[in-house]
């Protein structure tokens, strides 16, 4: 009896391992071919983070498609490193946010899928204009103390770049989140080392940016982004932290595009698009799993 249960446990957790693998492999197709379609946007950064996106949409985060701007009574996801909006519009999409068809639409002229999310345009699944870095995490933090003061224990979720921990921003509402003891709060940040002009390191050094949460008080955790099993593991471990009066830090790294292999690890991929032999390369190496748009 016991076996057999164990059996059928560990068989669910390979079906779901298989489909969230299956839905990141086409999130992957959806970035490379939105970027190559207008010849423009931020490709790189987006495969980096598509296992974590997928594990957080179609897995850890309760979220409502039938989309209520005030979110209540459902997590809340804040993407502060907003450039990355090609993997954000495909996970909203394949969610069921918008239609997938619609990410065809992506940079172009009136579209609502703009090259960073905006509010003007209405689109279901975003709360706040996002893309000048540094300003998402204050965002997050004002959402997570309003779910305390109204009564709400779901959580608040971001993602940032490690180029954004640059900004100055980030460090005041960090102090912020540890003083006030934000402890409903789970902030990401995809240590890739790259960034537009190069690897952080060159640019500014960010030194071991685990140790900087930890010193300001955070509870820190650390992951590969790039192993599915990994962070399904690693966002139930943080979960496991809210409420124990510290706000919670993910050090995930990653490679910048990953899944494409003549694009990972190569920060000249964080802003350009492929041309038609470079996707033609790229779509041969991500399967087709949910039906392109």
């Amino acid at each position: 009896m016991k076996a057999s249960y164990k059996m059928i446990t560990l068989r669910f957790k390979a079906k779901k391992m298989e489909r969230l693998k299956g839905i990141a492999s086409q999130i992957r197709r959806d970035i490379v071919r939105m970027v190559h379609g207008v010849q423009s946007g931020h490709p790189g950064g987006s495969l980096g983070c598509t296992d974590f996106i997928t594990a957080l949409f179609f897995d850890i985060m309760k979220h409502n498609p039938d989309f209520n701007m005030d979110a209540t009574n459902e997590d809340v996801f804040v993407l502060s490193n907003g450039h990355i909006s090609p993997v954000y519009y495909s996970a909203l999409a394949r969610s069921g946010y918008f239609p997938v068809q619609e990410l065809a639409s992506f940079r172009k002229l009136n579209t609502r899928l703009q090259g960073h999310p905006t509010t003007h345009e209405h689109l279901p699944g975003v709360r706040i204009a996002s893309g000048s870095l540094g300003q998402g995490m204050s965002v997050a933090i004002g959402a997570a103390l309003s779910k305390k003061l109204n009564g709400d224990n779901h959580l608040v979720y971001s993602l940032h770049g490690d180029g954004e921990l640059q900004e100055g921003q980030i460090w005041e509402a960090v102090m912020f989140a540890a003083h006030h003891k934000v402890d409903n709060f789970i902030a990401t940040i995809d240590w890739n080392g790259q960034q537009i002009d190069g690897t952080t390191e060159k640019v500014m050094n960010l030194g071991n940016i685990r140790e900087k949460f930890d010193v300001f008080g955070w509870a820190t955790l650390e992951m590969d982004g790039n192993d599915m099993d990994a962070v399904i593991a690693t966002l139930h471990e943080a979960k496991a932290l809210v409420g124990k009066g510290k706000p919670i830090a993910i050090l995930m790294h990653t490679l910048m595009g990953k899944g494409i292999d003549f694009m990972e690890n190569d920060h000249n991929w964080h802003g350009i698009a492929p041309n038609d032999d470079q996707l033609a390369k790229a779509l041969a190496q991500v399967p087709e799993t949910l039906g392109d748009y």
